[in-house]
């Protein structure tokens, strides 16, 4: 029997900690992480709506309910990375005292809402928004982050099992320590050339541009992740991303229907394949321009509505694959 397809949706929850060099925590930027916290609360609403399950890969940080929790799970100092680019390390960043005065640096509150909605897991971003390919850090530093942020998920009563890299900076000889720690599934770069990890700036200019034009245009086709890709190695399944999900763009609003087909038609072609299509974001990604984002996700799980009637096609988090993958008979 043909394996079943299905639409699978991780989240890079990371406000500040994404964006400490590149474009800033307390620049212009603030307003998108700000925005971010009031437009959360509307994606799970989304998501219930439609039924649809997601995987919340999360910063580490953002479970601390105060700046004394942040260093009482925080590896010791000799055990953290020490980033030849000092844009790099959380450490050398402020921290308020806790959430209500530092909202877009701890979130306990929205991890909790994220937990308690259905079909929604929370998986980790690691501990400190980690780079696993920037020159500084090496294997044990990485070990320690990885430990830092089980302990706090734990510490909520929450066992994460999927790991999302930040920036995709994927390195198969760190596989092994991500197993270690009990995670069973990790989000894997695109299955195209223009997906290939490295570290910043990822890419060259004509690589980047031609990331931008394959949102609105198929360059690289529809991605969709065949489930033989899901199998497991060494403990972990990979779940490879097939498409990031562009913010509303105010500059680009006559592409804006172009943007939506090449997303409908990818999904459309796994839907009839029977295979996987992983779509990815950042929520503050959609702290501006709201309602049109929102407008822009509704368009899409309506999409996914109508491939689950007429289809089949499931939703799953990444943990649910990885739960089906080692069990085949599951898939149909």
């Amino acid at each position: 029997m043909r394996s079943r397809g299905a639409l699978v949706v991780s989240l890079d929850f990371e406000l500040a900690w994404g964006v400490l060099d590149v474009p800033g925590a307390e620049g212009p930027y603030k307003a998108n992480l700000l925005g971010a916290r009031e437009v959360i609360p509307r994606i799970l609403e989304a998501f219930v709506r439609y039924e649809v399950a997601a995987t919340w890969a999360t910063v580490g940080f953002l479970f601390a309910e105060s700046r004394d929790e942040v260093e009482a799970f925080a590896p010791p100092p000799e055990q953290r990375p020490a980033y030849t680019d000092p844009r790099l390390d959380p450490y050398r960043e402020p921290l308020g005292l806790g959430e209500r005065d530092d909202p877009t640096r701890f979130a306990p509150s929205l991890v909790r809402s994220i937990a308690d909605t259905p079909r929604q897991r929370v998986g980790t971003h690691t501990f400190s928004h980690y780079y696993c390919l920037e020159a500084g850090q090496d294997a044990q530093a990485f070990d320690a982050d990885l430990a830092s942020a089980v302990a706090i998920a734990r510490a909520r009563g929450l066992e994460v099992r999927s790991l999302v890299l930040p920036r995709h900076q994927v390195r198969p000889d760190y596989l092994p320590i991500v197993a270690r720690h009990g995670l069973v599934a990790y989000r894997g770069n695109e299955l195209n050339a223009l997906d290939r990890p490295g570290p910043a700036p990822a890419g060259s200019l004509a690589v980047r541009v031609a990331r931008r034009l394959d949102s609105y245009l198929p360059l690289t086709g529809a991605n969709a992740v065949p489930w033989r890709v899901t199998e497991p190695r060494d403990g972990l399944v990979n779940v490879p991303a097939s498409r990031f999900m562009r913010p509303f763009d105010r500059r680009l609003r006559p592409f804006e229907p172009l943007r939506r087909r090449r997303l409908a038609a990818a999904m459309t072609r796994a839907a009839r394949a029977g295979a996987l299509f992983h779509v990815w974001w950042h929520p503050h990604n959609m702290g501006l321009d709201q309602e049109e984002s929102l407008a822009n996700l509704s368009s899409f799980l309506q999409t996914y509505a109508r491939l689950r009637d007429e289809f089949g096609f499931a939703s799953y988090s990444m943990e649910e694959v990885a739960e089906r993958s080692a069990s085949p008979s599951t898939r149909s």
